[in-house]
């Protein structure tokens, strides 16, 4: 008979001269702490973010604590309410369905007196981002496009498969922007969120079918917010990658450590929305293909500007399909690619990642069911206008208008790093320019540019503005006036102490002390909660 093995012997030794009801216990015991090994390291978030929030949960607990935080926000959701008082100030606010419809001339006024209510005038080039052109042509052929598809809906494929024609062009011409062969392909979505959305859910329902059933994505700091959206949607862990604190990029070696066997999907920004840095893409490709994980290039902001760049004289490092470990790509034609607001694609390497995006159910009373992207029904009108718009701009006007941005915002980012008080952040690889201070608060500066008209972007951790350079800051004389107002504004901060720094650039510099990032959030809520607030007779102007 062979000898028992030295494990099995260790064993029986631990459990010898034990009363049944010990071994009972240690037994149940060990399994239950190897179950909470287990859930722990296969938690979403990890240890020490958890602790941190139990320990604030429990803060928030203590009656005093509980009792001055509520007053606080009561006070933020107030002020919240108050500004959009003032801002409504003097227009009719209605609550119910007139009892007779108003007249098109009566309704096209009061879209007209809406319009006018923000503190920006957003046609003059004062705007960072959010307007990318104002051709009032490229607007007429996409909005004339909108109102003759306006009640279109491409889920009825056998009623207007015209528009899915459209939808299939617009993929397939982003497609071959960015070199993809042809297997690649794609979806187009409602936006750089939904792209971003469909990609993650993509890949992990891509791990799933491999056994992975706790996924998690490997994403740099800078990445946007909508790939730590999708993972809240989609209860995807996400493993955050700090980024070089000189070139604003992430550390390829860092994301390598931070690659396991619950890794979906890694990502590279081509560029970040903060910095408006490109992270090594071709880098990151050889990283996924040495680890056989999904790399997706989130190109949203950029994408249709970068494309055109060579063409335009203006390199760029190659971030696209050409690199083999790119296995997905999302990019918006609402932005360089001047469609309005409302489209993005989300492309694929390969048919099979775009398989795991669409949601299918077969079991259904009302028949079979299937879906590309989040919603059911689409707006066939979006899709429509933006397809007319990229036939209408055509490839020769997009690079003649890249350079004429290029040229603006290499001008812009040169007399910038010439401004004392200043610097810039990491190399802009594109349109977007950030800047900080290590002499005065940053934020002060960008209060003194609201006073003067810009609406730039707050950056934190670090502290940072930044403005986004679009077709609508090429007019004429727009950038050599934000160069000088940058000046002007740099040098009050620098000669005087020119006091505490109010409204929402206040609220980004407090933000970033709040150790309790639960109560930035909820400030964020109120603040949302605020969009969608209707003064009342009580409320006081």
């Amino acid at each position: 008979m062979s000898e028992r093995p030295q494990p099995l012997k260790a064993i029986n030794r631990l459990f010898e001269g034990r009363e049944p009801w010990q071994i009972v216990t240690m037994t149940a015991s060990s399994v239950l702490a190897l179950v909470w090994a287990h859930s722990l390291y296969n938690a979403q978030e990890s240890v020490t973010s958890r602790l941190r929030k139990e320990f604030f949960r429990w803060l928030r607990s203590v009656p005093f604590v509980r009792r001055k935080i509520d007053e606080k926000m009561a006070e933020i959701n107030r002020d919240f309410r108050a500004d959009v008082t003032k801002r409504l100030a003097g227009l009719t606010i209605r609550r119910q369905l007139p009892e007779k419809g108003l007249t098109a001339e009566e309704v096209a006024e009061e879209v007209r007196d809406h319009l006018t209510l923000g503190a920006y005038d957003w046609k003059s080039g004062t705007v960072s981002g959010a307007v990318y052109h104002l051709s009032e042509e490229i607007a007429k052929v996409a909005t004339d496009a909108y109102s003759l598809t306006a009640y279109t809906n491409p889920l009825h494929a056998d009623v207007f498969p015209g528009i899915n024609k459209m939808e299939a062009e617009v993929v397939r011409m982003a497609a071959n922007l960015f070199h993809g062969d042809d297997e690649c392909c794609g979806t187009v979505t409602t936006g750089g969120t939904e792209s971003i959305m469909m990609a993650c859910k993509a890949f992990r329902d891509l791990a799933y079918s491999k056994g992975i059933t706790n996924p998690q994505i490997v994403v740099p700091s800078t990445a946007h917010s909508a790939f730590d959206k999708a993972a809240q949607y989609l209860g995807l862990g996400v493993v955050t990658v700090k980024v070089d604190q000189k070139t604003m990029t992430v550390n390829v070696e860092d994301v390598r450590k931070a690659i396991g066997r619950r890794t979906c999907l890694i990502v590279g920004s081509a560029p970040n929305f903060p910095y408006g840095t490109m992270d090594d893409i071709n880098a990151l490709s050889n990283l996924a293909l040495e680890y056989d994980v999904p790399l997706h290039v989130d190109a949203c902001l950029g994408g249709f500007v970068a494309a055109f760049m060579p063409d335009a004289g203006h390199p760029v490092p190659v971030f696209d399909f050409r690199l083999p470990g790119v296995a997905s790509m999302s990019a918006d034609t609402h932005k360089y690619g001047f469609a309005p607001k409302g489209t993005s694609v989300v492309l694929y390497r390969k048919p099979e990642y775009r398989h795991c995006q669409y949601t299918v159910t077969t079991e259904w009373p009302g028949g079979v069911y299937g879906s590309p992207t989040v919603n059911g029904s689409r707006a066939g009108g979006l899709i429509a206008a933006c397809w007319a718009t990229m036939m209408f701009v055509g490839r020769a006007r997009y690079v003649t208008m890249t350079d004429e941005i290029l040229r603006v915002t290499k001008y812009i980012e040169a007399e910038l790093r010439s401004v004392e008080g200043i610097f810039i952040f990491g190399k802009p690889a594109t349109t977007v320019i950030a800047f900080g201070s290590d002499k005065f608060d940053i934020f002060k500066m960008a209060e003194l540019l609201h006073k003067k008209g810009w609406s730039l972007n707050a950056l934190q951790f670090p502290s940072g503005i930044h403005i986004c350079v679009t077709h609508a800051h090429t007019q004429a004389g727009v950038a050599e006036r934000f160069v000088s107002d940058v000046r002007e504004a740099a040098n009050t901060c620098l000669q005087a102490s020119t006091g505490p720094v109010e409204g929402k650039m206040a609220i980004y510099g407090v933000a970033q002390e709040i150790s309790d990032r639960s109560l930035v959030s909820d400030i964020t809520k109120y603040f949302i909660d605020s969009m969608y607030y209707l003064p009342t007779a009580e409320d006081k102007l």
